[in-house]
């Protein structure tokens, strides 16, 4: 899931005795985050105790716009799937007390158990209710199965050849069980942690093709288009969400009170969430902020938000290189608040169009993605404007937290910093550099040496690379690339624009309007709801989050092989595939929120490493 330019710095389980083994090196290791041990605690003082309220700060330009759980590409966010979690449940949820995997006490069903051949999967739900007092049932998966299949294309978590696709029949035998058979067997690891956390059940209320008229989605696929298209216009009436009817049946511990298309949203305790946690205040509030210097005016008075972050440009003192990026450094605001930096299992990347008319054949030339990688100086970055909080990225496999999942290949970096080896991949290949102007193609073809397919003689390496706004942090990383790249002749024309703005233009594309040609959102991926770190999702041709249409036959079957292989091999081979090829432009990976949570506030005890909330767990 995309997610937005980290907050701290401006700004997808297993079956018990079968895979404890393989789960042991990814979900072993804590992902979550503790508040610092010198952050004072001495005062109880929070802005929201008298009121029993919380306010919590939004992510600067970033605001919730996709009430809808079954969210398209442009929508496909941290900030929407934090709103429609609250209210919307998964079938399974993922990040159990600040670790990576499955929390079974927060799912809605308990663990599939899976036949001796693999290929039939067997679903218990429990007893959970929707707000409306029906029940939640096996029926209810169904319908977003039906869905699933009847609108793949609109739907950001599909991949061809995978679910729904690969699911043969799905079937209810009573109303608590789900009985599904898939057309070969699968790594039932990746089968709990990348398909079946897809599934978000919906209610009957929702099964409608107008306001009045029932459907027939929750029963039989081919009434899924009329549904689909009523619950599509809805879900774009933002103005609407707080008062419909559709979307106040909620299974999750919260519900609207206001929407405000601005980014003020209130919710209210759901009274009737069955769930383990009910919510303990009488109001939970996000709060918008256009930059992270407007959001740290507020949260430095103390007097308004509960939960807020501190931009890593006003933290006085680097924290030390060797800690890692969960861990609290100098804390300037201790009087009132506790540091819980907030680190997400996931991987920093912006794409480039594959397909684009013009400058999509020079992305295809692995030698300009080798030079571009190049000049990322990730480390200086990491350093002078992250003050330390962020890991670099060097694949798609995250470098924290340290499991065997990682490669040698990732733990090497095949492309460091370099403004030499970015010359001579350009020179060795058919460009003339001309530092600090324009370099160009002067050796056009296709042999050895020269420019590569497409590219015309006077072909110059000059684009657009929008990027989200907000950030000091990626201000200043845009800046150095920027700059990096003059020095090999490349001229990037950056304009920031707003989270939304980025997500909405950088999406798959074909055909002469394909016209974008970079696009940096600034948090790259956080893996939901593909929680196991492979790449069908991202990477695997046509996949529905395949911003850049990148399309490889043999990266498709590296990624097929982490499907139904289970182990760190298969896994390697994938990541190692990824590093060498950058088929997206790899950067830090920052720490996503340097959280400041109040010190009067109770229960906000770690971060959910897939970026998940659950303010029902919080009071005072």
């Amino acid at each position: 899931m995309r997610f937005q330019s980290p907050r701290a710095g401006r700004r997808a389980l297993l079956t018990a005795a079968t895979l404890v083994a393989a789960s042991l090196a990814l979900f072993g290791c804590s992902a979550g985050s503790t508040a610092s041990s010198s952050s004072s605690t001495t005062s109880g003082a929070a802005p929201g105790k008298s009121t029993n309220t919380i306010s919590w700060a939004l992510p600067p330009a970033t605001v919730p716009n996709w009430i809808w759980p079954f969210s398209p590409i442009a929508d496909f966010s941290v900030t929407n799937s934090e709103m429609q979690l609250m209210m919307y449940r998964t079938l399974y949820w993922y990040g159990d007390n600040g670790k990576t995997g499955v929390d079974d006490a927060l799912s809605l069903a308990q663990e599939p158990s899976f036949s001796s051949d693999g290929k039939t999967i067997t679903i218990k739900l429990k007893d959970y209710s929707w707000s409306n007092g029906e029940k939640v049932t096996s029926h209810d998966v169904l319908f977003w199965i039906n869905m699933a299949k009847a609108e793949k294309a609109n739907y950001a978590g599909y991949t061809p050849g995978q679910f729904p696709d690969n699911v043969v029949s799905a079937t209810a035998p009573d109303d608590s069980t789900v009985v599904l058979t898939t057309d070969k067997a699968y790594s039932q690891q990746w089968f709990l942690m990348n398909q079946l956390s897809q599934i978000t059940p919906m209610p009957e209320a929702w099964d409608m093709t107008s306001a009045t008229a029932k459907g027939t989605c929750s029963t039989a696929e081919s009434g899924c288009a009329a549904v689909y298209a009523y619950l599509n216009a809805q879900s774009k009436d933002l103005p609407t969400y707080a008062t419909s009817k559709l979307w106040s049946v909620v299974d999750g511990p919260w519900m609207l009170k206001s929407f405000n298309s601005d980014g003020h949203v209130s919710f209210v305790p759901n009274t009737k969430y069955s769930g383990p946690t009910k919510a303990q205040v009488k109001e939970f509030n996000m709060v918008p902020f256009t930059t992270d210097s407007a959001e740290f005016n507020v949260v430095r008075a103390g007097s308004t938000l509960d939960v807020g972050y501190i931009p890593t440009q006003d933290i006085a003192q680097a924290k030390s290189a060797t800690t890692a990026p969960d861990q609290a450094g100098p804390n300037p605001l201790s009087a009132n608040y506790r540091l819980m930096p907030w680190f997400l299992y996931g991987f920093n990347y912006f794409p480039i169009n594959f397909n684009n008319p013009t400058v999509g054949p020079i992305f295809k030339q692995l030698y300009f993605r080798q030079a571009l990688q190049s000049i990322v100086d990730q480390q200086s970055v990491i350093t002078s404007a992250a003050k330390n909080y962020g890991v670099q990225t060097t694949g798609p496999v995250p470098l924290f937290p340290d499991s065997s999942l990682i490669s040698a290949t990732e733990k090497n970096n095949p492309y460091p910093f370099s403004i030499d080896n970015a010359t001579k991949y350009l020179t060795d290949n058919g460009w003339t550099v001309v530092k600090n102007g324009t370099t160009t193609c002067t050796k056009p073809g296709t042999g050895s040496g020269e420019c590569g397919a497409g590219i015309a003689s006077g072909a110059a390496l000059t684009f657009s690379l929008p990027y989200a706004s907000g950030s000091a942090t990626i201000d200043t990383a845009m800046a150095s690339m920027k700059s990096n790249a003059a020095q090999v002749g490349i001229t990037l024309n950056l304009k920031p624009e707003p989270f939304n703005s980025v997500t909405s233009t950088a999406v798959p594309c074909s055909g002469s309007t394909c016209t974008w040609e970079m696009g940096n959102w600034g948090g790259g991926w956080t893996y939901a709801p593909d929680y196991y770190p492979t790449g069908e999702l991202l990477f695997a041709t046509g996949a529905g989050s395949n911003s850049g249409s990148y399309s490889d036959p043999a990266l498709d079957k590296l990624i097929a092989d982490t499907t139904t292989q289970s182990g760190d091999a298969v896994l390697q081979a994938y990541e190692d595939y990824m590093a060498k090829n950058v088929p997206v432009i790899y950067q830090p990976n920052y720490t996503y929120s340097l959280t400041e949570v109040a010190n009067g506030l109770q229960g906000y005890d770690t971060n959910n490493p897939y970026g998940a909330i659950t303010p029902e767990e919080w009071h005072y």
